[in-house]
């Protein structure tokens, strides 16, 4: 199948978007697809530059920024997405091309008319891979009232899903959730867990054993920083835990709300605290393996469901997860049902920093939770079986 792969980042950008489509694109190439990541680039000179990257063909099209900018002109420059690469697309050589199908990673929310015009210069079918519903989370954090923004967020949001022929949701329960949102019984919504390629552990640029957390059994949370996920709560929980001389907390990333974390860090004084800026994707199993367990937040009030990126990324390396997410995620079962770290759904502390010194203090019990998660990242988070699984769904 000759397949439109379209995204908002890919490398050499860092985000685990970026790295979740590479490994998507190679995985179908592999398989005998011949995808073409479709992505929007700024600073370009020209509406289009064609490249390849690793063997799988990119169109970076011409549009405006969209990262490390305030949030209004984000969405500005989101909404008009589609429009600029559709424009760059058409003055391409591959304008008169035909393609057997679509595929697209949400968010954005915005790429519908872009999704709609290929589909109807080509005749055929579409796969959304909705991961964050938006607005909806918005909402839920007390970021976005029901008024008139959310109620264009919510025309784009159907436009987009009127664009698909299937919907790839990432946790069980986010079928329900999508097909009330979504209301057309025409589309067929299924779940697609989220993947990640295994990549050999090549070493990292970060040395911790050069760094004031030598010797400690480190706390690791690698990946974006911004509202959605409420890291606030681990350095909390590095705040309580600062007499344990043997523990310690790494935070590695990106993400708007980094400055300020780092500020309260350095407010509070917390010498067991060590931030650093992200690394190349192909840095992290190095990262990884000189660190003991995986972080990961999600913002208590979140409704819908999320399996991050880093999640997967955590129990492919083998790292038990120590997570802080909302009550009744999928995620809590699934961490607890397969072993592979502890979770907690409350709201306050105390639970969390006695699963934390529990962790620290039992490496017997990390190693078989570590054992279960390398087990679990082969069973269902593999680039193959979600190429698969979308090329099923769209023959």
């Amino acid at each position: 199948m000759r397949i439109a792969l379209i995204t908002v980042a890919y490398p050499p950008v860092r985000s685990s978007v970026a790295v979740q489509m590479r490994d998507l694109a190679r995985e179908f190439v592999v398989q005998g697809h011949e995808p073409i990541v479709l992505v929007p680039e700024t600073n370009l000179g020209r509406s289009w530059v064609m490249e390849t990257l690793d063997g799988v063909e990119v169109l970076r099209l011409s549009a405006f920024p969209t990262r490390d900018i305030r949030y209004l002109w984000r969405t500005v420059a989101e909404m008009l997405l589609p429009w600029a690469m559709l424009r760059g697309l058409r003055q391409s050589p591959l304008a008169s091309l035909r393609w057997d199908a679509v595929v697209w990673y949400s968010p954005p929310i915005f790429f519908g008319p872009l999704v709609r015009a290929i589909k109807r210069a080509s005749e055929c079918r579409s796969y959304l891979i909705q991961r964050d519903v938006f607005p909806e989370w918005a909402v839920d954090l007390g970021l976005l009232r029901k008024g008139p923004v959310y109620r264009m967020f919510k025309a784009f949001q159907r436009q987009q899903y009127a664009a698909a022929d299937i919907i790839g949701v990432q946790a069980p329960s986010n079928l329900a959730y999508v097909a009330h949102l979504e209301g057309k019984s025409a589309v067929r919504l299924e779940v697609l867990w989220n993947w990640l390629a295994e990549v050999r552990d090549t070493g990292c640029s970060i040395a911790l054993g050069t760094t004031p957390l030598a010797g400690r059994t480190v706390f690791v949370y690698a990946g974006n920083m911004g509202i959605a996920q409420g890291v606030d709560v681990f350095i909390d929980l590095a705040e309580r835990l600062q007499h344990r001389r043997d523990i310690g907390f790494l935070f590695v990333g990106r993400g708007s709300d980094v400055p300020r974390l780092r500020a309260s860090a350095v407010e509070r004084r917390l010498d067991n605290v060590l931030f650093h800026d992200e690394v190349d994707p192909n840095e992290i199993p190095g990262l990884l393996a000189q660190c003991h367990v995986g972080l990961l937040a999600l913002d208590p009030r979140h409704k819908t469901h999320n399996i991050p990126g880093k999640f997967v990324a955590y129990v492919q390396a083998g790292l038990p997860v120590l997570a802080r997410i909302n009550a009744n995620n999928d995620l809590v079962g699934l961490i607890e049902a397969e072993g592979v770290g502890r979770v907690d759904a409350g709201t306050t502390l105390d639970s969390l920093q006695a699963h934390a010194e529990r962790m620290a203090d039992d490496p017997g019990r990390r190693e078989i939770m570590s054992s279960n998660g390398r087990r679990l990242a082969r069973k269902l988070f593999s680039p193959a079986a979600a190429v698969k699984q979308i090329v099923a769904a769209l023959s």
